[in-house]
């Protein structure tokens, strides 16, 4: 893994390539890779990369779609708007 990219991890195959359709929809750079080895409760073997600058963006499309996934470590989960 690249030092300015992030990795999303998920429980299941499905929801790992649900993910890179919404990356592909919103026009969020990702790519499915292997998960690392060091992937914790995630139980998919996959994983979905995306530069670190994209990371915010691509996690509230995978909300807003009802992706379950894990927020990588080190990024700052974005708050919901008000209103």
């Amino acid at each position: 893994m690249n030092p300015s990219s992030v990795v999303f991890l998920f429980d299941t195959t499905h929801h790992a390539l649900w993910a890179e359709e919404v990356a592909v929809q919103n026009g969020i750079p990702a790519d499915v890779v292997p998960a690392p080895p060091d992937r914790g409760q995630a139980r998919c073997d996959l994983a979905v990369e995306t530069f670190a600058e994209c990371s915010a963006d691509l996690g509230r499309a995978l909300e807003r779609e009802g992706v379950e996934f894990y927020w990588p470590d080190g990024v700052t989960r974005p708050e919901a708007p008000t209103g």
